[in-house]
Order: C-alpha cells, then structure tokens, then sequence
C-alpha cells in the first residue's frame, strides 16, 4: 500500500503541532506549511524525517503553489489536508481596520480556498477515500461569545467552503468536513485579557478549556477509514455549552 501523504498549515502553532503529531502516530507523512521557520525546524528534529517542514507564507498565493508543486514533485499527489492556520485579530466592529480585516479572512479563509485549490489537483488521481479538514470554530455560530464578526464571517465562510467542496467532490470520494471547536488552550490565548479569558472559560460546562490534542483526535477520526463516510459535516466540540 502506498504511503499517506498528509498537509497540516499552521504546523507550529499549538493546534497545529498536536495534529501534526497525531497524524504522525497513525503513519502518514506530514507536511507542515507555516511563517515559522524556526518553529518548522525544531519541529523537524523533535518528530523526525515523516515531517517535513515548507516554510510558507499563507497569504501569498504564490507561495501555496509552489508549497503544494514541492509535494507533488517529491510524493507524486496528496491524501489529506488540514486546513489549520488562523488566527482572532480582535478589533471590534465598527472599529476594525480595513487592513486588519483583510488580514483576517487572508489568514483564515483565504488560504483555505487556495490550498483546496492546490490540494485536490493533487487527490483526484489518488486511490481511496481522500480528506480536507478545516479547522473553523464555535464563534461561526454562538453569538453570545466574544468574537469579532470578522472573525466570525472569516469561520463562517470556511464551513460554506467545506459544503461546497464535499457535494462538488463526493463521486470523486473526496471527503470534506469542517472541526468548529470552542475554548482551547492554543497561544490565541494571549490576544484575550484575563478577564474575557476568565470568563470564557468559566462558560466551559467542564469548567475548563478544551486541549489541542484533544481536537486533534477528532482530525484524526476524520482522516481514518472510520471517518470515510463523513462529509460535508461541521462537527462543533464545546461539551454541550450551546445545546439548545
């Protein structure tokens, strides 16, 4: 059986790091795409040779190509990709920048669209069920939380995208499904004040944050055989907080 290729974006960072990991245990090979090449190096010592680290600029179209045209010239195609990178610039409305809300939906939607793009040109001629994950979150859809709304909009627009892409590409056996978590430990942490942060939190019917590992699991049950027959789906993970 041929290797599972896999790409993680946002590899250095908290989320990002822990799905690379988990997808490592269950025997892909992992790309990580991210700005950070110190965090990608440090990465690539500590996990060894199945990761490989491309140092990219998500907001650069030009560098998602030659990202994914690097893949494809040392793997022949791709099998799995995890939109991960994002980030909460927390200007709030009607307040924000036009530059920090281009920023926003470049890092958080932007770059999804491009990867996708650049991906399934890769997992057409793959064998198997192959997989997009996209990392969105609980702000697309619980309103009583602190998120700004282009932060929102960036999310929101991000779930459309995996409902698209997994109706386009379901006969293709292309499985696209979107992971929208709330509160988790991630360094996001820090654009929070302690007292939002406090109160978010204590908001958690856990009482107590989300871990990254433990979304990673859920990235890891999509990418496995068991995850095979979902798509299209936004599979919200905030212990029970918004049931209504």
């Amino acid at each position: 059986m041929n290797e599972r290729i896999a790409v993680v974006t946002g590899a250095a960072g908290g989320m990002g790091q822990a799905i690379v990991e988990t997808l490592l245990s269950s025997d892909l090979i992992c790309y990580g795409l991210d700005i950070d090449t110190d965090g990608l190096d440090a990465m690539a010592k500590r996990l060894g040779e199945r990761f490989i680290g491309l140092r990219t600029d998500l907001t650069n179209i030009s560098e998602i190509v030659a990202a994914f045209e690097h893949i494809k010239a040392n793997h022949g195609g791709l099998d799995v990709l995890v939109n991960n990178a994002g980030t909460c610039l927390m200007s709030e409305f009607p307040n924000i920048p036009a530059h920090e809300f281009e920023l926003q939906m470049a890092l958080n939607f932007t770059s999804a669209f491009h990867c996708c793009q650049q991906a399934v040109a890769l997992m057409l001629p793959r064998s198997g069920v192959r997989k997009i994950v996209n990392i969105s979150s609980n702000g697309a859809y619980n309103f009583d939380v602190f998120d700004p709304p282009h932060y929102r909009a960036s999310k929101a627009a991000l779930d459309n995208l995996t409902k698209d892409l997994a109706r386009r590409y379901a006969r293709d056996r292309i499985s696209v499904n979107s992971i929208a978590p709330a509160m988790t430990e991630t360094p996001l942490f820090k654009v929070l004040s302690e007292e939002v942060l406090k109160k978010a939190i204590a908001e958690m019917p856990h009482g107590r944050a989300m871990q990254p590992s433990e979304v990673a699991q859920w990235v890891n049950f999509l990418v496995s055989p068991s995850g095979d027959i979902s798509s299209g789906n936004v599979i919200i993970l905030n212990q029970g907080r918004d049931v209504r």
